[in-house]
């Protein structure tokens, strides 16, 4: 079991998405926690360094994450439109 944590401004973004995103980005938060960073299941997964990762959650908005070296965490640190998106 993988310990997810989730940055506040990610929280809060989370205010301003619709719906359907927030509960495609809970189940995002649940895979993360029981199979770990890598995620290839989801739509346009890829790795963007050696410990960061992301994926779609659908066509207009992705989360983006990254494992803390030598410990189980995951934080999440981007969940938002993908012109936003930090990479």
């Amino acid at each position: 079991m993988w310990n997810v944590t989730v940055k506040k401004s990610v929280q809060k973004n989370l205010t301003r998405l619709p719906e359907n995103v927030v509960a495609l980005f809970v189940q995002l938060l649940r895979n993360l926690s029981v199979d770990g960073p890598v995620q290839t299941s989801w739509p346009n997964y890829s790795k963007l360094g050696k410990f960061e990762h992301h994926c779609h959650l659908n066509y207009h908005y992705v989360a983006c994450w990254k494992v803390t070296e030598q410990t189980i965490t995951i934080e999440v640190y981007y969940a938002g439109s993908r012109e936003n998106a930090p990479y």
